[in-house]
């Protein structure tokens, strides 16, 4: 049974960090072929699928957890409140929007200065550094609790169809997915992300009791952090004049 509170913020996160590793590929594919730059974007999902099936295995074989539920709960902490503060500040006017039609021109003008092979690990490296992340959050989202099998079959499967989902739109667009409203994800994955941050680390040091309400609580701590943040955003903090 596939876990929704688990799937849609997997696929929401991955969606973007797969957008920007397609950007590169795209990049590096016009400068070295399309062949080429596929198969080192490939070769960097082959270490991902192996990191994947090895932690899917650790988190189905653990037991007493606790400890790395702290570990992956202060990881989501850092992790969504880094999303979410840039969201906020670019909501606010207080930094520009990512644009991945710059990030494009920007990756085929270092292109022009190199050779084909180090064109086919900036594929390689940029694939691979973008599906750490995906690989990190599918291994926080699909901690065991109560249901290890779910929430991982959960998590890992949302990351697979965002994924599939960028790939296939990419492929039939051949251009820079630049009208993916990134930031407005970010946002929403940065309230969603914190919220389960702050399960995690609260319950691996309170006990399983800390939150009486149990897993209903995280709709209602990310739709705190998106209030906030909105709030936040609507209402900049103004630099203060000397």
């Amino acid at each position: 049974m596939i876990d929704l509170t688990v799937a849609v913020p997997a696929f929401l996160t991955s969606a973007v960090e797969w957008v920007e590793a397609f950007t590169i590929v795209l990049a590096v594919g016009l400068q070295i072929g399309g062949r080429r730059a596929g198969s080192a974007a490939l070769a960097a999902l082959g270490v991902l699928l192996v990191l994947g099936l090895l932690t899917g295995g650790v988190l189905h074989l653990g037991r007493a957890l606790g400890w790395l539920q702290f570990v992956i709960g202060v990881f989501l902490l850092l992790f969504g409140t880094r999303w979410l503060g840039k969201a906020i500040a670019r909501r606010a006017g207080r930094k520009p929007l990512h644009d991945e039609d710059a990030e494009f021109a920007q990756t085929r003008a270092a292109l022009s200065r190199g050779d084909r092979r180090a064109a086919w690990f900036i594929a390689f490296k940029g694939t691979l550094l973008e599906g750490l992340e995906v690989w990190l959050i599918v291994v926080a989202l699909g901690m065991p609790h109560g249901g290890a099998a779910a929430r991982w079959t959960s998590s890992a499967g949302g990351a697979l169809l965002a994924l599939v989902v960028v790939a296939a739109a990419g492929l039939l667009i051949r251009a820079p997915l630049s009208r993916v409203p990134e930031n407005a994800i970010k946002f929403l994955v940065g309230a969603m992300i914190t919220a389960f941050g702050t399960f995690w680390t609260v319950e691996s040091l309170a006990g399983a009791g800390a939150w009486p309400l149990g897993e209903w609580s995280l709709p209602a701590l990310a739709l705190f952090y998106l209030v906030g943040g909105l709030a936040l955003s609507a209402r900049p903090f103004r630099a203060q004049t000397a």
